[in-house]
């Protein structure tokens, strides 16, 4: 009985794993929320909140990507984010969008994003109040930082 319930594990376990990365998983709002506020506080910069127009147009964007197979900042109609943000009535004075590709977790793609410049620069950035973050098929990964107002 052993021998026959060990493939039948690896199998189910390879399923699984195979299966998952292809397939978008929703983002922890409380745990994205925690871990970027608690870097802006290392710096001492203000928390942001969740914003659900933010996360509308991340996720059309990463949708997009990964419909489209391209991966960009810039959108298959040519859009840029403050194009995506304003088209859903979000007025701004300042947004900023963050893109990764391959992380399989949360962690992961903060960590990445952490230690790249750009990307850094972004999640301190001192003028923004708001963000979202999504993950789409294929480990898609949109945040969207952005001030409203202005």
């Amino acid at each position: 009985m052993k021998l026959f319930l060990k493939p039948v594990i690896c199998l189910a376990l390879c399923m699984s794993v195979c299966t998952g990365a292809g397939f978008a998983k929703e983002v922890d709002r409380q745990q994205a929320l925690l871990g970027l506020n608690e870097l802006r506080a290392q710096h001492g910069l203000a928390p942001l909140g969740w914003s659900d127009k933010l996360e509308k147009a991340a996720r059309r964007h990463a949708k997009d990507m990964h419909r489209r197979g391209f991966f960009s900042h810039q959108g298959s109609n040519g859009s840029r984010v403050g194009d995506r943000v304003r088209k859903l009535g979000y007025r701004w004075c300042a947004v900023a969008e963050n893109i990764a590709k391959g992380q399989p977790s949360l962690p992961t793609v903060m960590s990445s994003w952490r230690g790249s410049p750009g990307h850094r620069k972004n999640l301190l950035h001192g003028q923004v109040s708001e963000f979202a973050l999504v993950r789409a098929e294929g480990n898609i990964w949109v945040m969207v930082l952005a001030r409203p107002g202005c």
